[in-house]
């Protein structure tokens, strides 16, 4: 049975992190992106972390056949209630790392939902709500957003890998991230995009 409540050992010698968030299966697509585990393991991924809205225990278990998976609950989780957290704190090749699904409280989902819809996306509203939540870490890890973030600010990456689900046309093509860390305490940052393939009936079309 796969274990998604312990952190896998080694962490401190990884140099490789595969970065997911927001697959949304069955909710939106029913399987993982044709590009996704390919690409995860072109990418030399030692260990997954799944930012969240997972939404489907299979998809932890696919993720599971490239590498250890490391994952915390999303607001569409509901089957995950009492079987993953809400947040992380880890370190791994030294880095000190927060990963959360970046929705905040009940509180902070809505008023972001109100945000939104009246200003729109801005990242700093995220920014804020890391910082203020899991303070003292070199790499923030977050999702919820489907906009992917790689950016450096005050010593601290910030760092969502974008959604590995169908997108809109108005969003970016599906997304993944990589972390690679040089043992010294440095750590950098990868966006990798997905081909956009039509999505009909909850299935991938490939033509």
């Amino acid at each position: 049975m796969l274990d998604i409540a312990s952190l896998p050992e080694g962490l401190s010698e990884v140099r490789r992190l595969g970065v997911v968030a927001d697959t949304h299966i069955p909710d939106r697509v029913r399987s993982l992106h044709p590009d996704l585990l390919p690409g995860l393991m072109a990418g030399n991924a030692e260990v997954i972390l799944h930012a969240g809205d997972i939404c489907s225990p299979a998809v932890l278990a696919e993720l599971s056949q490239v590498a250890p998976v490391v994952a915390v609950r999303g607001n569409r989780d509901w089957a995950f209630a009492g079987a993953l957290p809400w947040a992380r704190s880890f370190t791994a090749g030294g880095i000190r790392v927060a990963m959360q699904h970046g929705m905040g409280n009940f509180w902070h989902y809505w008023w972001d939902k109100l945000k939104f819809a009246t200003v729109g996306y801005r990242f700093a509203r995220y920014k804020r709500l890391l910082l203020h939540s899991m303070p003292g870490h070199d790499v923030m890890i977050f999702g919820h957003t489907h906009r992917a973030v790689n950016l450096a600010e005050d010593g601290i990456l910030f760092f969502n890998p974008g959604s590995a689900a169908v997108t809109p046309a108005s969003l970016p093509a599906p997304s993944f991230g990589m972390l690679t860390l040089d043992g010294l305490g440095g750590v950098t940052g990868e966006i990798i995009s997905m081909r956009r393939i039509p999505v009909q009936a909850g299935n991938w079309v490939m033509e």
